[in-house]
């Protein structure tokens, strides 16, 4: 598979070191220093796009790729509030969009369990009061992050009380996200119910960036030759 990283950080090097051992061909790399539209040349050769760059430049190069029938695997975040006009891109284009706000096989088990415990959680949602915490490393430019909003939605949707997420306020009818921000750590979520009596909590904890890198990976070979929206449920058939 000949594929274009958008983004060449820290998980873009990830994932090339994985498709370079899987044997794909990498045929173009974008960073800050070499933007995107300035090689559209190599685009036609291109199968897939995996575009982890930033939130003030994912858009352009998404609808760059999609107007260039690039299919698009994309985990950058903090950039939804245009994501109703890329869908309507990809399906101007007939091309293929897939959007997660984490790859991780486990991290999407994670999400799964939330909302099972949340349903549990339900009948007794007036003695237990619910928030999520989640810790990243330093350099990550979002906050929350887009796995921390995740998971405040599986709330969200289970719980009448509940309507919105905030970073700042924790009163009805908020879900808190509080957000800390530490060097060299992969992640970890933490979601708390805690009452006068016990707390439960349910946690995920990354070790790396592979499990991310190999999910983005893994959904770029999967989304080859197909035409449609999707996301990881799709790829897990969760």
């Amino acid at each position: 598979m000949k594929l274009a990283l958008i983004g060449y950080g820290k998980m873009g090097k990830e994932i090339e070191r994985l498709a370079l051992d899987a044997g794909h061909e990498v045929l173009l790399k974008i960073d800050s220093s070499n933007l995107l539209i300035d090689n559209l040349e190599v685009l036609p050769e291109v199968e897939v796009a995996i575009e982890f760059s930033t939130p003030e430049t994912a858009y352009e190069n998404i609808c760059l790729l999609l107007s260039s029938k690039v299919p698009v695997v994309c985990g950058t975040t903090a950039w939804l509030d245009k994501r109703e006009e890329v869908e309507a891109m990809c399906i101007k284009e007939q091309s293929a969009f897939f959007y997660a706000s984490n790859f991780s096989l486990g991290v999407n088990l994670f999400f799964k369990l939330n909302s099972k415990l949340a349903e549990l959680m339900l009948p007794f949602k007036e003695e237990y009061k619910v928030a999520l915490k989640e810790i990243h490393h330093t350099t990550k430019l979002d906050a929350p992050s887009g796995t921390g909003i995740t998971l405040a939605e599986g709330l969200i949707d289970v719980f009448p009380n509940k309507t919105k997420w905030s970073d700042t306020d924790a009163s009805d009818p908020n879900v808190l996200i509080e957000s800390e921000r530490l060097p060299d750590v992969p992640g970890t979520h933490d979601v708390k119910y805690e009452s006068s009596v016990d707390s439960i909590t349910i946690s995920h904890v990354a070790h790396s960036r592979t499990g991310f890198a190999k999910g983005a990976l893994v959904a770029a070979e999967w989304i080859k030759g197909k035409t449609g929206i999707f996301g990881m449920d799709d790829l897990l058939n969760l």
